[in-house]
């Protein structure tokens, strides 16, 4: 008998509607023939299956939907991760998240299907509320071993001293929040009077800014996955811009040159590879995860942890599948049968 699916996209942050890309586009590529897929879109307090039937949904009617949650489908009943269709009550046996930001990768909705015994893709509540925020997951892996750039850690109403945070941290400096996605609020500053106005403009959105010295060098992503009790690594993709950084506009609005596989001596793909591979086992990592570096010198610097990596038809990790040969039914299906 086929398993029902939650496929969950959308979400509370600015990422929402890269999530309902993200989501489509796994919608489209995985099997119905071994699953029933349900695609819920998660706004708030309203998580909505927008298919009660079965079909897939439009793209158009998944976006009108995120800002009119309620005007598709029919409603999750929360108390039992079920809801009712043509008089039947239908159970999720397993949830495959697709939100990027909050509830989807900071832990929150993992804790409530963890609570519900529902598997689900991604890694656990509390692997991923650490990775998801920027200072935590810094300084759980630091004991790792794996080099990164010096920051400065502040919350809202901490007392801070620009120029002592730049004597620190020399300049250029990124500002950033520590629990966004998507280059969402970052800033490049490059003199030290242009520190607090970053600060601020972080501080209007979140509680807490990472302050981080700029590395200087080449930018690669690497994604890593489980199949059959192994890690499969995927190719190392290097990421080349002419924008001051990797923002939103270079990921999504194609301003940016993805190379994969990266144009790399075999000894560095090796060695990203394998870093990639420590930081995911020493955090305890499950499900498809996505890590991102820069290569200083041969020297290779963490800069963060991806555990719902972006899968729209722009995204990273589905070129590096493709450069694999691996095809994206393929891929999808081992995702699904390698959820615990």
């Amino acid at each position: 008998m086929k398993k029902n699916i939650a496929l969950i996209y959308g979400g509370d942050s600015e990422e929402a509607g890269v999530s309902i890309k993200s989501g489509r586009n796994v919608a489209d590529c995985i099997c119905r023939e071994n699953y029933n897929v349900y695609e819920i879109l998660l706004r708030g307090a309203s998580w909505r299956v927008l298919n009660p039937c079965g079909c897939a949904v439009d793209m158009e009617v998944a976006e009108k939907c995120l800002n009119t949650p309620q005007s598709v489908g029919v409603e999750v009943d929360k108390t039992d991760f079920s809801f009712v269709a043509d008089g039947n009550k239908v159970k999720f046996d397993m949830a495959f998240i697709m939100i990027h930001g909050t509830p989807g990768e900071n832990g929150l909705l993992q804790g409530y299907l963890e609570m519900m015994g529902v598997p689900y893709n991604t890694c656990s509540a509390y692997v991923s509320a650490i990775t998801f925020d920027k200072h935590s997951c810094k300084r759980f892996i630091e004991h790792a071993g794996v080099k990164m750039a010096k920051d400065v850690f502040l919350r809202r109403g901490s007392a801070w001293n620009a120029e002592e945070i730049i004597g620190e941290l020399g300049l250029p400096v990124f500002v950033k929040p520590t629990n966004g996605g998507s280059s969402f609020g970052i800033t490049k500053v490059k003199r030290v009077e242009e520190l607090a106005p970053a600060i601020e403009l972080v501080f209007k959105e979140y509680d807490s800014v990472i302050i981080e010295e700029s590395i200087v060098g080449r930018e690669f992503t690497n994604g890593i996955y489980p199949k059959d009790g192994e890690l499969v690594r995927l190719p190392v993709t290097e990421i080349v811009t002419s924008r001051e950084f990797f923002d939103y506009e270079a990921k999504y609005l194609g301003e940016s040159q993805e190379i994969c596989p990266a144009q790399i001596p075999d000894e560095l793909t090796a060695r990203i590879q394998d870093t990639t591979e420590q930081i995911y086992r020493y955090m305890g990592c499950s499900g498809l995860v996505r890590m991102d570096y820069i290569v200083r010198n041969d020297e290779i610097y963490f800069l963060e942890t991806n555990t719902v990596p972006g899968m729209t038809a722009m995204s990273l990790v589905p070129a590096q599948v493709r450069a694999a040969g691996i095809p994206m039914g393929e891929f999808f299906n081992t995702l699904i049968d390698n959820i615990k």
